[in-house]
């Protein structure tokens, strides 16, 4: 009869303690998720702020990207620039748009990081960044096809080379695409983050 009560007590005493612990786990539980989502957030705060400068480098770059040969005429002087091109108009206009839209951005992505369940601003900032992204690819892209032909030439079209005679314009406007393409990949990171976080909710 003792084994039977004492059997009987610590079934009991075990289903008490686990109804006592079953709140405590669901709490727990909601915490983390609240937790992992801030942490989704304060690192989409540092991206933007890394592409800010990505995007800022890429269209000061490619803006004072002016080279004068040392040698001209009293008629002709050899000269180049981003202005030369509309392609390399282009690059800097968009890639200044890219930045100051970065920059806006901002404050949403801090409201995402002091409302963590927030889905609003975070699919607003999900949008937008996927139509600055286009942009983006859009500059870098075309950017890096004239650098290609500005280091390489077109033989069949009779395209020559320049960048043997203006290095110092084509190494800068080389690196001002490679920051543009990195400004992409942090884009393209910042839009997966904000993919991750409205899928958990």
């Amino acid at each position: 009869m003792k084994n039977e009560s004492t059997t009987i007590d610590v079934h009991g005493e075990s289903s008490s303690a686990m109804k006592g612990k079953a709140p405590l786990i669901g709490l727990a539980t909601s915490g983390g998720s609240g937790g992992y989502k801030r942490g989704l957030t304060i690192f989409d705060f540092l991206l933007r702020l890394a592409a800010i400068i990505a995007a800022a480098v890429a269209a000061a770059t490619m803006f004072t990207s002016d080279e004068t040969l040392p040698f001209f005429t009293q008629f002709l002087q050899f000269e180049a620039g981003y202005d030369d091109l509309p392609t390399f108009q282009f690059f800097v206009i968009a890639m200044s748009l890219v930045a100051g839209y970065l920059v806006l951005s901002l404050p949403f992505s801090v409201v995402t990081i002091v409302r963590p369940l927030a889905t609003a601003p975070r699919l607003l900032l999900l949008v937008l960044d996927t139509a600055v992204l286009v942009l983006n690819v859009a500059a870098a892209s075309s950017a890096a096809a004239i650098s290609y032909l500005a280091h390489s030439g077109n033989q069949n079209t009779n395209w020559l080379p320049i960048c043997q005679q203006f290095g110092d314009f084509c190494q800068k406007t080389s690196g001002a695409v490679v920051s543009s393409f990195i400004s992409v990949v942090f884009f393209t990171i910042l839009i997966v983050l904000s993919g991750v976080a409205l899928k958990k909710h």
